[in-house]
């Protein structure tokens, strides 16, 4: 465990570093929503656990980046870079405890969540339909998830557009590429109204401002178009897996 504020620090000096090296990380996870999310201090307390620092980049910059955060005191567990083909890198530092996770292209948890050209829309995270959507495709969701997720649909209105706005196009059209991704997404939506109606931290606007919310982005996942792969999907429903066990990928 390490403070969240030693958390954000330590991230703003490999931020610089690479930047300034003329390579690409973005945050992304519980620090990058910290970071989007000032004006909510629900997401800050004192029994937050905050583990590491996780990042996304790009893969031909692998090399780079590895010998960046080497001259940084990392060192990374060349295990998992190779087990993950490339797509993921861990490294650790003895001297101030912290853990940063690299992925490369894609968010690859319980689902897949392809990155590309995402990577050079926002900075210095990833946007923040993507920041939300490596919430809610978490099958083992967890409170701290649902307090990120409450965090950033309460600081940002949704809209089909990047910047300060949530993206639910973005969110659509991933869905609808994957019944699996759009099963755990809505799963994860009907339980974070449950959620967010008996947080004690939320008051009655909180609470109305996010069944708006949901309920808006629940709509259209459901009107987007699903093509015929998707649709054949669905007729097998959750009868065969329709996710990655994250022991599996970590």
């Amino acid at each position: 465990m390490v403070d969240h504020r030693a958390l954000e620090i330590e991230a703003d000096r490999i931020l610089d570093v690479v930047g300034k090296a003329g390579l690409t990380l973005r945050l992304v996870g519980s620090i990058a929503i910290l970071r989007r999310c000032p004006n909510h201090a629900l997401l800050v307390s004192s029994n937050r656990i905050y583990r590491d620092i996780d990042f996304a980049g790009r893969k031909k910059e692998a090399r780079d980046i590895h010998e960046l955060l080497t001259r940084l005191g990392y060192a990374e567990d060349r295990e998992v870079f190779v087990v993950s083909e490339g797509a993921r890198a861990i490294f650790g530092s003895a001297s101030n405890g912290v853990h940063v996770d690299v992925f490369y292209e894609k968010l690859d948890f319980c689902h897949a969540i392809p990155l590309g050209d995402r990577l050079q829309i926002d900075t210095p995270t990833l946007p923040l339909a993507e920041l939300l959507l490596g919430k809610m495709q978490i099958v083992k969701i967890n409170e701290k998830d649902f307090v990120d997720m409450v965090a950033l649909l309460l600081e940002y209105q949704l809209g089909d557009g990047d910047g300060d706005t949530l993206n639910v196009a973005r969110i659509a059209k991933l869905c609808a590429e994957d019944w699996g991704l759009w099963r755990t997404t809505t799963t994860n939506l009907e339980k974070l109204q449950r959620f967010a109606a008996s947080h004690p931290k939320l008051d009655a606007g909180q609470k109305a401002q996010l069944v708006a919310q949901v309920g808006t982005l629940h709509r259209r996942l459901e009107a987007e178009p699903k093509p015929l792969a998707w649709r054949l999907r669905a007729r097998i429903g959750e009868r065969v897996k329709w996710y990655n066990d994250v022991e599996e990928v970590r």
